[in-house]
């Protein structure tokens, strides 16, 4: 059964293209170690249900700010492991490569989570 990894992070609306050319750049170096799909979603409708809180309250999202939720998929855990691996070691993942990019977004309010699929049609 397919792995996923998947992340949502609060990203200020001004950094978005900086983001988006970031995540581009890193959905290549991804895709080229491995993975299966590379993708990542701008919030569009946000709102809570009766149901649900939105990720909007649960990432405490401030005035000025989008979500992004991105999600990775792989073969299994031990492919997902692999490709990871293989994308740390990449040469444009290296700290000299990335020293004079800041990050569009706050690392620290950022959730991350790997996943096996339970359903996957």
């Amino acid at each position: 059964m397919r792995y996923v990894d998947g992340y949502v992070l609060p990203i200020p609306k001004k950094n978005l293209p900086a983001y988006t050319k970031m995540a581009q750049l890193g959905g290549k170096i991804w895709m080229k170690h491995g993975a299966l799909e590379y993708v990542e979603c701008v919030g569009d409708d946000l709102k809570a249900t009766k149901w649900a809180p939105s990720f909007t309250k649960v990432i405490k999202l401030k005035k000025g700010e989008t979500l992004v939720f991105s999600y990775i998929v792989f073969k299994s855990r031990a492919h997902r492991d692999s490709v990871n691996a293989k994308v740390m070691k990449d040469p444009s993942m290296s700290p000299d490569s990335m020293k004079d990019k800041p990050m569009p977004f706050d690392m620290k309010r950022m959730a991350y989570g790997g996943f096996k699929a339970i359903v996957d049609l």
